[in-house]
Order: C-alpha cells, then structure tokens, then sequence
C-alpha cells in the first residue's frame, strides 16, 4: 500500500537527522566544555533532545506501519502523534535545565572568554542543520508526512539557534562576555517554546481536532459535486498522514440504490483528487422538500 511505502521512506529523515544530531551534540559539548562557551553547551544539550524527537518520530513511522488489527480498526497511525508527546516532556525538562543553569551563571558569572573555535563550530552547525532541514523538506512534501515536515521545521529551527549562538559567541569574544549566557538563556527559552509547541499541536490531533481551512475547502468541494443537493454534516479528524472524513449529504430521495451509490463515489473521488491520503466515509440521505403552509397559498 502507497501509505505504509511513505511511511517507511519517511525513516530515511529520521535516521538523518538522528545521525546528524549525534554528531552535532558531542562536537558541542565537548567544545563548549573546552572553549569555555555556555551558549555553545546549552546549544549542544538543545540537540541531545533533538535525538530523542527524532527517534520518537522514527519509532511512531515504525509503529504506523502496522496493519489495522481487532483492537484498532482505524489502524496505528497515532503512535507517532503518542511519541511526540513524550518526546515534547523531554525537551521541556531539557529546556528548563539550561534556563536554571544561564540564571545561575547569570548571578554568578564567569569570567573565561569563550574561544573562536566554539563560534566556528556553531556557525559549521548552521550549515549543516539548514541542509538536513532542507532534504527533510523536499522528502515531507514527497511523501505528503506531517511527522517529517515537523521533524524538517524542528532542523531549520536548530540551524536559526545555532546562529544565534555564533552571535553570542563573537559578542563575548570581543569583550561582552554576558552576552554568551544570555545567548544560552534565549537557548533554553526557544527549546520550551518549541515543546509546548510540539505538545500542542499533538494534543490537538488526539483530540481529534481538525484543520478548520482544510474542512471549508473539502466541504466546498463535496457540495458542488454532481447529484449533491445539500452537506447536512461534516467531520474530520487526523490519524498521523491520513485523514478520516465522514459527511452526511441529501440526495434526490427518487433515486435507486445504484444512482446514490455513484454519487458516494464521486465524492469519494472529489476528495482523494485533493487529498490523496483521506479516506471518506458518506452517509446519504433522502432530500427532503418543505412541505407548503397556508402562507404559501396567498398571493
């Protein structure tokens, strides 16, 4: 099935961005360690979370794939959402650690100058987070993976922190040594704001929230199919990549069995043509004409 050969295209970003996440935070750490950089450190620990997300996201496309089964007839499609709940209490801690930590240096500041290594080593990290975020992209947009694009967005967001960090850096270097930690402070902010963010917006899908412009634009294009007389009832939910619709539309009650059943297929038909991976269920209803009141009946 096309669904299940995404999703598993969609491990090659993960283990992208897993490996390259690996690399970037030892060489971080290590070097804010030894270069005497806060920012640098708290940018390194920034992509220690990174790892855990994308192996949240690399475990959620794993689960995905499986088949419906008796217990979940809708299938598996919402671990990843699952994952990335967790994977957003994580980089919340995370956040908070650094933020505790840039206060305390803030109170108690040091008086070690940062090395140009360290600036050089963030500015590498920019590059090279901008061409992860750029293959995550092209291969989200590919595969039409909502999990992937979130993965893509969360590099080009590394790549922005990691420029920030150089600023920070060279303000230091030239004498502004504060200004280091308050890089590493605005750091950890961005990591909180980025998991409540990610926590959000996963919640909203386990909720079954639904993207209300992609609703008006599916309804719209339900009610102008051919044999349609009204949409009665909409709804929607997202279960990772796919989405569920279900509607309710009136149709001439004179037509037979085979008629009404054409006109499902053409909704059906209507709605993959602009969404490829939504599956429709329509109920059908016999339309019903207002009956005539007395009023109708003076001229």
């Amino acid at each position: 099935m096309e669904l299940y050969t995404n999703l598993r295209a969609g491990e090659k970003g993960a283990w992208l961005s897993i490996g390259t996440y690996i690399l970037l935070s030892a060489i971080k750490l290590a070097i804010g360690h030894f270069g005497s950089s806060e920012a640098l450190k708290a940018d390194g620990l920034n992509n220690t979370t990174d790892i855990i997300a994308s192996v949240a996201v690399l475990i959620g496309l794993r689960i995905s794939q499986r088949p419906p089964d008796l217990n979940h007839q809708y299938g598996h499609l919402r671990a990843e959402t699952i994952a990335s709940v967790i994977a957003s209490f994580i980089m919340m801690v995370v956040g908070l650690q650094v933020l505790l930590n840039s206060i305390k240096h803030l109170l108690n500041p040091i008086k070690e100058t940062p090395s140009i290594l360290t600036a050089v080593v963030a500015m590498g990290s920019a590059v090279v987070m901008y061409g992860v975020y750029r293959y995550n992209l092209s291969l989200a947009q590919k595969i039409n993976s909502t999990a992937v694009k979130a993965a893509a967005y969360d590099n080009r967001s590394d790549a922005l922190v990691s420029i920030g960090t150089a600023i920070g850096i060279f303000g230091a270097i030239i004498g502004f040594p504060i200004v280091d930690t308050f890089t590493a402070l605005i750091v950890g902010i961005i990591i909180i704001k980025t998991a409540i963010e990610i926590f959000w917006e996963a919640v909203h899908t386990l909720t079954d929230g639904f993207d209300i412009e992609e609703a008006e634009t599916l309804s719209v294009l339900i009610r102008n199919v051919d044999g349609v007389i009204s949409l009665l009832d909409f709804k929607g939910r997202t279960h990772g990549n796919m989405s569920f619709i279900d509607v309710t539309v009136t149709v001439n009650p004179h037509l037979n069995v085979w008629e009404s059943h054409r006109i499902t297929e053409k909704i059906e038909s209507t709605i993959k043509q602009s969404n490829p991976f939504c599956r429709v269920h329509v109920h059908i209803e016999p339309h019903e004409t207002p009956k005539p009141t007395e009023e109708d009946y003076h001229f």
